[in-house]
């Protein structure tokens, strides 16, 4: 294919060149994919070194393009499918996740209007139906793919403002915001993700708006604490816009008391978010389900894809249990979403969403579904939970490591604590210091956070090929590190 024309279209000379880029790309995946090694160890400032952009004016063509990237971009990535990678909410992802990614950039589809992605259209809103139906809701395709957690938080937070004004007579999308703003709030668990956070402060309430809920020793909101926080805020003439509660939070996976939190939501009438986006997972799961009860009573719903359904980034969706309040960030473009279109039953999904230009993700969730089955899906998202449960124990029973907490999701929070050394500031040192040595080694990429005012480590098992004994292995490592970096 020439360098004049390096457009994917129908002719001849640009499938094959398609066809070649595509090979040699996956040629290389496949080469990439059995180093044995989770990451090649270069620091930041190595990378800064030898990444250099310096663009040839007439082009080096495809194949030069692609070795670059190889060279530059993908022998430098970090192995998120390697049993040893378990830092952070990163999984692996499924084989015909990838296969979708293929189809979904060759069409090029773009989801805000039918006329752009007439197929992708009615697939995604069949999609949302399902998940609705899976959640509790009443039928219907009241809901959108996001491009994950902080886009859906969002939209739960936005849609809950403009309901508060919208009882009170007001329209925000008409007129803005307006009263003293600093009376208006909204609660969430004190281990509830920071997008609550960022997202309000986008939505013109700022950081001082957001109540913290005290946790239980589980890690999850305390109903008590919510329930007198809610009082006082009534006591000092405050209204209460929203209740944020986390079904899976980002270190303990804990889940909050959906149900109760949400009969406390109904009594004051306040709109109930769920940020499910990793604990959503259990949509599907046999064994455990029951964690998600009562998240079919919730207002709105942030779930993600991309975390343990094992899809590739980006891949999240948003719910809304009642589609009138769709209404309040309803626009009509005529280039878009005309009256005419809607009088004709042409659905534009532009009009759900926050994102107008927007990718076919959600063809990702309809293939894993095709190719794996409810049954074996929920056969490898539980098994992360149970192998978590399994570590656990096994950590409990070694006399250098300490459990911080029980697992609830597929994440282990624990520390090591040679007995040499008694010192608190010394073992949170030294735990930070496991963290970092293990990356900069190339070994392992183990998870450094803070629970309860404790320095840890953790593990987030979402990769269903990972087994004990590859944990126990990995633990060997931290066991090496801790008596190297002690000793020093």
């Amino acid at each position: 294919m020439s360098k004049s024309n390096p457009i994917l279209a129908g002719s001849a000379q640009s499938i094959e060149a398609y066809q070649q880029a595509i090979a040699q790309s996956s040629e290389a995946v496949a080469q990439w994919l059995q180093q044995p090694e989770m990451y090649q160890g270069k620091t930041v400032a190595e990378l800064r070194e030898r990444i250099q952009l310096d663009f040839n004016p007439q082009g080096l063509g495809n194949q030069a393009a692609i070795e670059r990237a190889v060279e530059y971009f993908l022998q430098d990535s970090l192995a998120v499918h390697h049993p040893q990678c378990v830092a952070h909410l990163h999984c692996p992802s499924l084989v015909v996740s990838q296969a979708a990614e293929v189809l979904i950039n060759a069409t090029n589809q773009s989801m805000d209007s039918w006329d752009q992605s007439p197929s992708a259209t009615i697939i995604e809103m069949k999609l949302v139906e399902w998940l609705r139906e899976r959640v509790g809701y009443q039928p219907g395709d009241a809901g959108v793919f996001t491009s994950g957690g902080t886009q859906s938080n969002l939209m739960g937070l936005m849609l809950a403002r403009d309901a508060f004004f919208a009882r009170q007579g007001h329209s925000v999308q008409q007129d803005g915001l307006i009263g003293d703003l600093r009376k208006i709030k909204v609660f969430c668990s004190a281990n509830a993700h920071f997008s609550v956070q960022k997202n309000m402060a986008l939505l013109g309430f700022g950081y001082q708006c957001v109540t913290q809920v005290k946790t239980d020793e589980r890690a999850r909101m305390d109903l008590n604490d919510l329930a007198e926080k809610v009082a006082q805020a009534h006591a000092n003439g405050e209204q209460i816009m929203a209740i944020v509660a986390t079904a899976g939070t980002t270190d303990a996976g804990a889940i909050d008391p959906l149900r109760d939190i949400a009969q406390i939501a109904a009594q004051h009438q306040i709109w109930l978010h769920v940020d499910a986006a990793w604990g959503g997972a259990l949509l599907l799961s046999e064994q455990y389900r029951h964690y998600l009860d009562g998240i079919e009573l919730v207002d709105s719903i942030t779930l993600d894809f991309h975390k343990q359904f094992f899809q590739t980034i980006s891949c999240g969706a948003f719910l809304l249990k009642e589609a009138r309040h769709y209404e309040l960030m309803r626009y009509q473009a005529a280039y878009l979403n005309s009256e005419f279109d809607e009088a004709q039953g042409v659905p534009n999904l532009v009009s759900k969403s926050l994102q107008t230009t927007r990718r076919f993700d959600a063809l990702k969730l309809w293939m894993g579904l095709e190719a794996l089955g409810q049954q074996q899906y929920a056969e490898i998202i539980d098994h992360g939970i149970t192998l978590s449960q399994q570590v656990a124990e096994y950590v409990n029973a070694q006399p250098t490591l300490e459990l911080v907490m029980q697992p609830q999701l597929a994440s282990v929070l624990f520390r090591s604590r040679p007995a040499q050394l008694a010192d608190d500031a010394a073992v949170a040192l030294l735990n930070q210091r496991i963290g970092d040595n293990l990356l900069e080694s190339g070994q392992a990429n183990v998870g450094v956070t803070e629970f309860n005012g404790v320095t840890c480590l953790k593990l987030t098992l979402l990769n269903p090929t990972v087994t004990l004994d590859d944990v126990k292995r990995l633990l060997d490592l931290v066991d090496s590190a801790a008596q190297g970096l002690a000793n020093a």
